[in-house]
């Protein structure tokens, strides 16, 4: 690992601000600044508020992170930071602060593609934590607020997307839902919480597009959910709150799960992974890990922190190009739509 790259990654897409070092896929420190709590008023990000955020916390976590890490700027090989996708404002941030830092040092400058990110976030594990030997080919979902993909990566750089949302993703399925049952925002962790103790086969709510084998379709569950809800309410029959949001975890985690098996067996996969902040969830991590082992097919999750957006990720990603020769010229721009 001597001679491996020690790269700052810096990840500012949307609402929270990571900044890490890494050394390879060694994560030396992981540092965020999340904006929760500034947002959850609001009932979702805020586009120019998480802007104006990112400038406060960038500089000051950075120092943070390298100090966490034992290093000093000169010590650091290469800057990487997202340029797309995510909220235009929230990723000029973090590049024009890569950018700056990087001209500053005399080193390289890698805008990393933030989904990419997402799938080398297993690599970044630990062998004991079962990650570190992450290696295709293998199927990845990747699951959160802004996107829901089904990926083969047939290798480090080759990735193909089999299958996407036509509508909502799946962490915006739960944050929307979370909202209208009163629960708050984040809304994935919130029916996380919520369903606990409840009965997932409670009431059976649509799985969407099973006619197709790879894409996925949230907004009609959500139309579901609303409908069921308020003709309970007027009838006088809602059921327990646990059940409710148990329900709508299970109609989620089952087309996340279904999707990303039918990917790994019509490519004959033996590897599963994930990646995005949906794969937080505690109900979706124990039924892919049920599948896998029903299937015979390995499994790489990155830990939950790991899960959600992270400058650590970001490192990672770049380590591959890094290591590849590859990297960035000054006139790299951010690209809100960009795609893997």
């Amino acid at each position: 690992m001597s001679d491996a790259p020690l790269i700052l990654g810096i990840e500012t897409s949307c609402d929270e601000t990571g900044i890490a070092v890494v050394h390879g896929f060694d994560v030396r420190s992981s540092v965020l600044a999340s904006q929760t709590d500034v947002h959850s008023r609001f009932g979702g990000v805020v586009p120019e508020v998480a802007a104006r955020a990112h400038v406060e916390a960038v500089r000051p976590l950075a120092h943070e992170a390298m100090m966490d890490a034992g290093v000093h700027p000169s010590d650091i090989d290469a800057i990487a930071a997202t340029r797309g996708p995510g909220l235009v404002g929230s990723l000029v941030v973090g590049l024009s602060f890569a950018k700056s830092l990087a001209w500053s040092l005399g080193v390289p400058l890698l805008g990393i593609d933030h989904m990419e990110g997402h799938l080398f976030a297993p690599r970044l594990e630990t062998a004991s934590q079962n990650g570190s030997d992450f290696t295709p080919p293998a199927v990845v979902v990747l699951a959160s607020g802004g996107h829901s993909q089904i990926v083969h990566v047939a290798d480090w750089g080759r990735y193909e997307v089999l299958g996407e949302t036509i509508d909502d993703a799946a962490g915006e399925a739960f944050d929307k839902l979370a909202r209208f049952m009163g629960l708050g925002y984040p809304g994935g962790p919130a029916i996380d919480r919520a369903s606990d103790g409840g009965d997932p086969a409670a009431i059976d709510f649509p799985r969407a597009l099973r006619d197709r084998p790879y894409d996925l379709s949230f907004s009609g569950l959500k139309t579901s959910v609303v409908t069921y809800l308020r003709k309970a309410k007027a009838a006088g029959a809602v059921p327990p709150l646990a059940d409710v949001a148990a329900s709508v975890q299970e109609a989620i985690v089952d087309v996340l799960v279904e999707k990303t098996f039918n990917a790994a067996r019509d490519t004959g996969a033996k590897t599963v992974a994930g990646g995005g902040g949906v794969l937080a969830n505690r109900r979706l991590r124990t039924k892919l890990a049920e599948r896998s082992e029903a299937e015979g097919v390995a499994l790489r999750l990155p830990s939950p922190d790991l899960c959600t957006d992270n400058g650590a990720m970001i490192a990672a990603a770049a380590t591959f190009h890094l290591q590849q020769g590859t990297h960035s010229d000054w006139t790299i721009d951010v690209d809100p739509g960009l795609r893997l």
